[in-house]
């Protein structure tokens, strides 16, 4: 990939971007490094292909006896042609006087797995990215529009004009990036998607109400993504405000302040009057030094898309992220799998800019069609190689969604147990109470072994959501769920994202599958298949019969005699069979979604408005 002379400049500022360094050397972008397989340079032996003894041979120059021999005073037979695993290649350097690396080799293609290590010298200081997450109730919108109004310096007594979901804060002398996400959804769809653009999550817990549902979904989130963790305590000036109490419900979740003796920040602030948000800042500013956050500017750019949409007078407009490296106008861009060249850049002022560095998001135009938020992108310097490269892209994302989803499921487990390819399980616990919830939480962990890790991401009480879905899509996970059951809605979710969801009554039954799933035992007998739904609308008692409910099927068939669970809030309550189905006056044998039925439970009256009957029956499966 040679040098591009990024020319039509009028600013002195941008010329030292004319001669951007190419994420891939000087290689072309779609050729493997066949040519630097293996090679020793300063005691270090580096390769990134299986090796035969034959080939180590030629590479560290030992003789292929002395390797043989070598081996088989280890008690190991091996030949000139054997290919080697790593291990025994870096028993072999360490032998002989060499240190080893594997070098991982990363196509253009694939560019979202390159791991660019600069030289410390070229590397230059970048502003922190952050996103604000928190329960939808606390103010993190607040939040955010306080930090942005204090943005606005003398001259700008208009305000700032937004123009895309990021933005930058100047805080003494150094900037900010800010991103506004939706919420946490959003935060770990993208995550999803393979983007880890986030340095900092600011948690945004309420004074007056304190830990909710959704903050320790935001909690649960945070931590997957591997990102450090500010709290910022909002609404003090409610009259019920409560800090101390918020920092002790925080320290159930193992979110500890600085003055418990934890390492988490947590600021108390109003963004109805202000206070603390400069220290929300401070506190930010700190969190970044202490990371010693770095990029080389100049490189071509590569990193995220934050959102996008079609504009009718622009065409397709995406919000970037650069990473790595700069980003410039007349840039040839490949995002997903689509591919242009970049017309025109603006800031968070809606300003032209030409060139966006480390931590800078920009809004550009030139893209062939609309991006995915999430998606990666790369800058190359000629049209030729990122049109090649995004058919390329294209043709093996095409191929993957023919082979079916890479979502983890038990019987998949199963599968990459037994050939030894799988180190961590992750799993999401769902459970009726938060006692069930952390007893299974303690015990899957404890399955652990020397070869296979299950590390339970979250445990909570309550019903399965679409925040659960999306955080085990993000983390390759499988959901347990403990005496709960999900609805329709949260089923189509887990379906479209790939994620399998295991729902159990008996805890022994839910270790003895994850049991067998890592001894490489699973078998799949018989399996439950949910026939449909139905909620209870109406109720009606009836002597010598009970309770007759008149409800409405809101997904599938409910058949009669079929069996069925009594679902209240999420929680299984009841489980047996279907009494009588009705339509009108007459008895049905069954009734389908869309339409109204009147039901009976078997042995249970007890019955409320709001119920979900879930019907469904074991089938056999392979």
């Amino acid at each position: 990939m040679g040098q591009n002379n990024k020319g039509n400049f009028h600013s002195k500022k941008n010329d030292k971007y004319k001669g951007r360094t190419s994420n891939f050397e000087s290689r072309p972008a779609n050729k493997k490094q066949d040519d630097r397989n293996a090679k020793v340079n300063g005691g270090v032996f580096t390769y990134s292909k299986p090796l035969t003894v034959g080939e180590l041979s030629s590479a560290i120059n030992v003789p292929v006896p002395q390797i043989i021999k070598y081996f088989f005073m280890q008690g190991k037979m091996v030949t000139i042609n054997q290919m080697l695993e790593d291990e025994m290649i870096g028993e072999l350097c360490l032998e002989f006087g060499y240190d080893f690396k594997k070098e991982k080799i990363v196509d253009a293609e694939h560019f979202e797995d390159l791991e660019i290590e600069d030289d410390e010298s070229l590397l230059e200081e970048r502003p922190p990215v952050v996103t604000v997450m928190g329960h939808v109730d606390h103010g993190k919108t607040s939040i955010i529009d306080a930090i942005r109004n204090s943005n606005v310096a003398a001259h700008e007594a208009g305000g700032i004009s937004q123009a895309i979901g990021a933005y930058q804060k100047d805080f003494q002398g150094k900037k900010i990036t800010i991103i506004d996400t939706p919420g946490h959804a959003a935060f770990t769809a993208m995550r999803a998607r393979g983007a880890s653009v986030t340095d900092i999550c600011v948690l945004v817990v309420a004074a007056d109400d304190g830990v909710m549902p959704q903050t320790i979904e935001a909690i649960d989130h945070a931590k997957a993504a591997n990102c450090d963790l500010i709290v910022a305590i909002n609404k003090m000036d409610a009259p019920g405000a409560n800090p101390r109490r918020a920092m002790e419900q925080l320290m159930q979740h193992n979110v500890i302040s600085e003055e418990y003796g934890g390492d988490v920040m947590m600021v108390p602030c109003s963004a109805k009057t202000g206070e603390g948000i400069n220290d929300l800042l401070e506190a930010i500013s700190i969190k970044a030094e202490m990371a010693e956050l770095k990029a080389n500017p100049n490189r071509y750019a590569i990193g995220t898309v934050l959102e996008a949409n079609l504009d009718k007078g622009e065409g397709p407009k995406a919000t970037l992220l650069v990473q790595n490296g700069t980003l410039t106008n007349s840039d040839y861009v490949v995002v997903g799998e689509i591919y242009g060249k970049v017309r025109r850049m603006t800031n968070d002022h809606g300003m032209v800019v030409k060139s966006a560095g480390p931590s800078v998001p920009v809004a550009v135009t030139g893209l062939s069609a609309v991006p995915s938020a999430g998606d990666r992108f790369m800058a190359f310097p000629t049209e030729k190689e990122a049109k090649a490269i995004a058919e390329a892209r294209a043709l093996e994302k095409l191929q993957k969604e023919r082979a079916g989803t890479a979502a983890m499921s038990l019987a998949d487990l199963n599968n990459l147990v037994n050939a030894g390819k799988v180190k961590d399980i992750n799993v999401v616990v769902k459970a009726d109470t938060d006692g069930s919830a952390e007893a299974l939480k303690a015990s899957l962990e404890k399955m652990s072994n020397d070869q296979v890790r299950i590390k339970v991401i979250a445990a909570n009480a309550g019903a399965i959501s679409d925040s659960d879905v999306l955080l085990a899509s993000a983390s390759n996970a499988i959901i347990y769920g403990f005496n709960i059951r999900p609805d329709a809605r949260v089923r189509a979710k887990a379906a479209e994202e790939g994620v399998e969801i295991r729902l159990h009554r008996i805890i022994y039954e839910l270790i003895d599958e994850m049991t067998a799933a890592i001894k490489g035992m699973y078998q799949a007998e018989l399996v439950e298949s949910i026939t449909g739904q139905v909620e209870v609308r109406h109720l009606y008692k009836i002597s010598k019969i009970g309770t007759v409910a008149g409800s409405y099927v809101t997904s599938g068939v409910i058949k009669a005699g079929s069996k069925i669970r009594l679902i209240r809030d999420g929680v299984v309550i009841y489980e047996g069979e279907l009494g009588s189905l009705q339509r009108f006056k007459d008895a049905a044998k069954e009734v389908k979604q869309g339409y109204e039925c009147g039901v009976t439970v078997a042995g249970y009256n007890d019955l409320k408005e709001g119920d979900i009957i879930e019907g469904y029956e074991m089938i056999e499966k392979e």
